[in-house]
C-alpha cells in the first residue's frame, strides 16, 4: 500500500511540476512579447481608413460602454457598422441612442436578413462586408471595450510587408464567482497563446476579441462565407490567412470583454464548449493541457505522500509559478486589476479546469446561444 501511495504521489508531483514549468514558460513568453512591442509598432503613423464590423444579437454586458469606446477613438477616418439579423433586436435602441450622442461618429446599422450558415455572427459579417466603405476591415465582438488609441496600435503591424492579419489579447471584466473563475482562465489562455507564438514560430490563428485585415486577404481565403458553419470562426480565419502565406501578428493593444455573471450551469456549458472547440481544432496540444491544472496534482501528491519533502516542494513551486503568471500575464501584460486579487481562486479554477478537460473527451456536443450542436472538424452540425 505504501508503495502504491508513493507511486501515485510521484506521478501527481511530476504532473504538477510539468504544470509549473508550463506556467513559468507562459511568464517568460509574456516578458519576451513585451520586450518586442517596439518592433510590432514600427509604423505608428500608418492610419488608413478603417471599417469596424460588429455583429450583435441582444444586449450584452457593458455593450453601451463598448459602443461609446468605439465612438471616442483617436483616429483620422473610420466607420462603425452594427449588423443585426432581427429588425426588432433590443440592441438597436441602444445603438440609436449612442448615435444621437455621438453625431461625429460614422455609426451605421446594417440589417442582415439572410442565414448563410449556422454561425449567426459570421452570417451577419458576410452581409456587412459589402456595405463597408474601406479596404481595411476590423472585426470585434459587441461587448469589446477598446482604448482611444486602439486603431492606431492595431493598424501598425499591417504596414509591414507580409502581414495579412492582426489580432489582440484580451482581459475579462468579472464580478460573480463563476465569471471570476473564467477571467482567471482568460489570463491562462493568453499565456498559452504567447507560448504557442514562440514554439510555433509565430501566431497561426486569430482571436475573436479583434481581427484586423484587408478585403484582399479576405477574398484570398474565401471571405466570411467560408467559415459560416464554423464555431471558432476567428481561429479559422487566422489559420486560413497563415495557410495563404500571410503572417498573423499580435498587436500591442489589449481589449476588454465583459464576462456574464454566470450561474454554475452557464459556466460549465461555456467552458465545455470552449474546451471541445480547442480539442477539435488542436487535439495534440489539447492533450497536453492535462498539466494545465497543477494545483490539483500538487495537492493530490501531498495527500498521497504527506511526509515526502518533494511533494511539498512541488506544491510550493506550483504556487510560485501561478503567482508569476498572474504578475507577468495578468497584471503587467493584460492590465487586469483582478489578476492578483483572484489568485486565491486558482486552486478552484484548476479543479474545474481538470473536470472540464476530462468531460470534453466524452462526446462532441455543445450548447451555444440556447441551441445544441455537434462540432466536427471545426464545423457546427445540427442535432
Amino acid at each position: 500500500m505504501a508503495t502504491a501511495h508513493l507511486a501515485l504521489a510521484a506521478i501527481c508531483a511530476l504532473l504538477a511540476l510539468a504544470g509549473a514549468v508550463y506556467f513559468a514558460l507562459s511568464s517568460w513568453a509574456a516578458s519576451r512579447f513585451q520586450q518586442g512591442l517596439r518592433e510590432l509598432s514600427s509604423s505608428p503613423h500608418f492610419t488608413p481608413p478603417v471599417s469596424i464590423l460588429r455583429s450583435v444579437k441582444g444586449l450584452d454586458p457593458q455593450m453601451e460602454l463598448a459602443l461609446r469606446s468605439h465612438c471616442l477613438l483617436e483616429y483620422p477616418q473610420y466607420e462603425v457598422l452594427i449588423g443585426v439579423s432581427d429588425r426588432d433586436d433590443p440592441a438597436l435602441r441602444l445603438v440609436e441612442r449612442i448615435r444621437l450622442q455621438f453625431p461625429q461618429c460614422a455609426l451605421r446599422i446594417v440589417h442582415c436578413p439572410q442565414v448563410l450558415g449556422r454561425n449567426g455572427k459570421v452570417s451577419n459579417l458576410a452581409q456587412m462586408l459589402p456595405e463597408a466603405r474601406y479596404h481595411h476591415i476590423v472585426v470585434n465582438d459587441g461587448d469589446i471595450v477598446v482604448p482611444p488609441d486602439y486603431l492606431q496600435r492595431l493598424m501598425a503591424p499591417l504596414a509591414s510587408p507580409g502581414v495579412g492579419m492582426v489580432t489582440t489579447l484580451f482581459r475579462g471584466s468579472a464580478r460573480g464567482l463563476w465569471s471570476r473563475l473564467e477571467a482567471l482562465g482568460i489570463s491562462e489562455f493568453a499565456g498559452g497563446v504567447l507560448v504557442a507564438r514562440i514554439l510555433e514560430g509565430g501566431i497561426r490563428f486569430a482571436l475573436g476579441a479583434t481581427i484586423a485585415t484587408t478585403r484582399t486577404v479576405l477574398q484570398q481565403i474565401g471571405g466570411f462565407e467560408a467559415v459560416a458553419d464554423c464555431l471558432a470562426d476567428d481561429y479559422e480565419l487566422g489559420v486560413r490567412t497563415a495557410a495563404a502565406g500571410h503572417r498573423v501578428e499580435l498587436a500591442d493593444v489589449v481589449v476588454e470583454t465583459a464576462i456574464h455573471d454566470y450561474s454554475f450551469r452557464d459556466f460549465w456549458l461555456h467552458q465545455l464548449r470552449w474546451a471541445r472547440t480547442i480539442k477539435d481544432r488542436r487535439p495534440l496540444q489539447y492533450c497536453g493541457l492535462i498539466v494545465g491544472s497543477p494545483w490539483v496534482w500538487a495537492v493530490l501528491a501531498v495527500l498521497a505522500s504527506p511526509r515526502a519533502w518533494w511533494t511539498w516542494t512541488a506544491l510550493v513551486l506550483v504556487g510560485v509559478a501561478r503567482l508569476a503568471v498572474a504578475l507577468a500575464v495578468g497584471q503587467r501584460l493584460l492590465r487586469d486589476s483582478q489578476a492578483l486579487r483572484n489568485q486565491w481562486l486558482a486552486p478552484l479554477r484548476d479543479l474545474f479546469g481538470l473536470a472540464v478537460w476530462m468531460a470534453s473527451f466524452f462526446g462532441n456536443q455543445i450548447e451555444w446561444r440556447g441551441q445544441r450542436f455537434r462540432i466536427r472538424r471545426g464545423k457546427l452540425e445540427a442535432l
